[in-house]
């Protein structure tokens, strides 16, 4: 084979055309080619080949033995060059194919319900997969390209990183019954000083944004030294009486409702809060699509206890 000479894509649809008509007026009919070019190209494929693929009599053409082969395979070609442009469409089109979402723990579920939703309702045809992991797994998986989306706690001050604001939530004071501070509005933050707070294990962003708080409060040291896995476990506790503890707002009605033992206290404003953004890697090709969901979950999350920022934050 001359290593030189590449077939083209017009070239096989001409033999193609050839080997199924049998016949060049109707074969040239057929792609839309005029009888000398598609003659040519099919001489050209030959000449690119190093291989006779007709035999040409002056009433009708038959395929050479070596013809005969090479037709399945052009066909072949031929039909997945026309599948490639196929996935190509279907990549134009957004909303469609995987997108793997990340979620933390104290975010998905809260979350998750309105998330899903939203997707069923309006993007039916994308297949959405959720993985939930704490933060540094996350961007872990932005980087790699394992997860394509992340809905997290922010900043996260990572480069290469862009950020979606979505929403802020306000914390509220989780504390048993008969606690002086439930039902209480107007709550001071320096009261945090002086309370045993629970809190989450290592490596949850609501973990360090609760000692970002106490820190405001005056606490220097670690509160204490009960720690749980997730917000469920966080409650009991409280409930059984070990302590007390801050609930995100979208928390605050699912975890408060598993038991009667509890009682929620507000703070003062500006009572302490989150922001929850949705995060992608810097100049993804799916950018367009991650702002329009990003605008489209703003206002999904109305109806619930947080802030909705605009997109600027």
């Amino acid at each position: 084979m001359h290593k030189s000479k590449q077939p083209s894509l017009a070239q096989l649809r001409a033999f193609a055309a050839v080997a199924e008509h049998l016949h060049f007026r109707d074969a040239a009919a057929a792609i839309g080619m005029s009888q000398p070019a598609l003659s040519g190209a099919v001489s050209a494929l030959e000449d690119a080949l190093g291989v006779q693929l007709l035999e040409r009599t002056t009433r009708r053409v038959l395929l050479s033995p070596a013809g005969e082969r090479l037709a399945v395979r052009t066909r072949a070609v031929l039909d997945a060059v026309a599948e490639l442009l196929e996935e190509a469409e279907a990549a134009q089109a957004p909303f469609t194919g995987v997108l793997r979402l990340g979620v933390i723990p104290t975010v998905a579920p809260y979350l998750l319900p309105t998330v899903l939703r939203l997707v069923h309702e309006r993007y039916p045809r994308l297949d959405l997969q959720v993985h939930e992991e704490q933060t540094s797994s996350l961007l872990d998986g932005l980087a790699a390209g394992r997860l394509d989306l992340l809905l997290l706690a922010v900043p996260l001050g990572v480069p290469g990183v862009t950020e979606l604001p979505l929403f802020e939530e306000d914390f509220v004071l989780v504390v048993p019954e008969g606690h002086e501070l439930g039902g209480r509005t107007g709550i001071r933050r320096e009261a945090l000083a002086e309370l045993k707070l629970l809190l989450l294990d290592e490596g949850h962003c609501l973990r360090d944004q609760a000692l970002d708080v106490c820190r405001e409060a005056g606490r220097t040291d670690a509160p204490v030294t009960t720690t749980a896995a997730g917000l469920a476990t966080l409650v009991q506790l409280v409930a059984g009486g070990l302590g007390v503890t801050l609930l995100p707002g979208t928390a605050v009605a699912i975890e408060t409702g598993r038991g009667d033992r509890l009682r929620t206290g507000s703070f003062a404003a500006p009572a302490p809060s989150r922001r929850i953004a949705l995060a992608m890697r810097a100049g993804a090709a799916r950018q367009g699509e991650f702002e329009e969901l990003a605008a489209a979950l703003r206002e999904a999350v109305r109806p619930l206890p947080v802030r909705v920022l605009d997109a600027d934050g």
